[in-house]
């Protein structure tokens, strides 16, 4: 005999009538998602040097950080145009520079020598300051790298399309990949609010989000399927209420359970892995909410009628007795 567990987050039997809001679900989603649009257009994404090209030099002095010694430091070197902000303790600082002008190999190597003079510049200012990361990007490279994490989001949701349509429907792929993009563009907007910087890492972290969130609407729609060939003449709309009912104990324990995985990362993963932690942790909620309460109307929008239609089609005839 199989023990119960000890905790679950709803009571076995709930059923909780989750597409009598599918209306407000999906206008709250679409005003979100319109604003984050907004939002990307201004005040815009802090691009970080994988995009934008530049310079980013991070550093530890002996003691507090003297902005004023190291600026002058890097006068002497003759660096101009270098923005300094404190990141993480008092003696750590972050340094960057915009690309040099032009995209051709002499633009890459004078981006090369900015970097040795940068260098330079900070522990001439502050004797003792260590270089903890230094990275350089030319312009040609940081375009090349947009164009290719643009590519790798575009396949990914070709994909995911192929997928779900390939083991359900073609309503089921349509409504995952608008929710997805919707989730996407959420994402967005609270990259741009939030002013982490936007580089091949944040790429990464949409990613783990979409393939997250994907996992999570596949479980509901396996759950739906499931019950289309069960319940042959529940109305679609109650029959997705009660799949959705079915899986939410697995839906929030996997959320919670990857969301308090990435918690950690996010409070004391330190300057670098932060935003990629925080992205993780936004994406979870939103890709959770939006199985419910975008996926779902979504489907049941597109599918009342043929999902329904075929279900009754597909089952059997039973002989009456005779």
């Amino acid at each position: 005999m199989l023990s119960r567990p000890l905790f679950r987050f709803v009571k076995d039997g709930t059923r909780i009538r989750f597409m009598r809001g599918r209306f407000l679900g999906l206008g709250v989603s679409a005003f979100l998602s319109l604003a984050s649009v907004a939002l990307f257009f201004y005040p815009g994404l802090s691009l970080g040097i994988d995009f934008s090209g530049g310079i980013v030099v991070e550093a530890r002095t002996p003691g507090p950080a003297d902005f004023g010694r190291l600026r002058a430091g890097l006068a002497a070197q003759h660096v101009s145009g270098a923005g300094l902000q404190r990141f993480g303790a008092a003696n750590d600082v972050l340094i960057r520079l915009g690309v040099p002008a032009g995209t051709d190999a002499r633009s890459e190597a004078a981006t090369q020598a900015l970097v040795e003079r940068v260098r330079a510049g900070v522990v001439a200012a502050q004797p003792g300051t260590q270089i903890l990361r230094a990275d350089a990007v030319g312009a040609s490279v940081s375009a090349e790298l947009f164009r290719n994490g643009m590519l790798a989001l575009g396949i990914s949701l070709l994909m995911i399309l192929a997928y779900i349509w390939f083991r359900f429907e073609w309503e089921f792929a349509v409504s995952a990949v608008a929710t997805l993009l919707l989730d996407i563009t959420k994402t967005i907007g609270f990259l741009a609010l939030s002013r982490f910087e936007f580089d091949l890492v944040m790429v990464a972290a949409i990613l783990t989000v979409l393939g997250y969130s994907t996992n999570d609407k596949v479980v509901v729609y396996d759950r739906v399927r499931e019950n289309l060939r069960k319940y042959r003449t529940m109305p679609l709309r109650e029959l997705i209420d009660l799949s959705i009912n079915e899986t939410l104990n697995r839906t929030l324990g996997t959320s919670s359970t990857v969301f308090l995985a990435a918690l950690p990362l996010a409070l004391f993963g330190g300057h670098t892995l932060a935003g990629f932690a925080w992205v993780m942790l936004f994406g979870i909620v939103v890709g959770t909410s939006s199985s419910i309460f975008i996926a779902a109307p979504i489907l049941l929008l597109l599918g009342e009628k043929r999902l329904r239609r075929d279900a009754q089609k597909a089952a059997p005839v039973r002989a009456r007795p005779g």
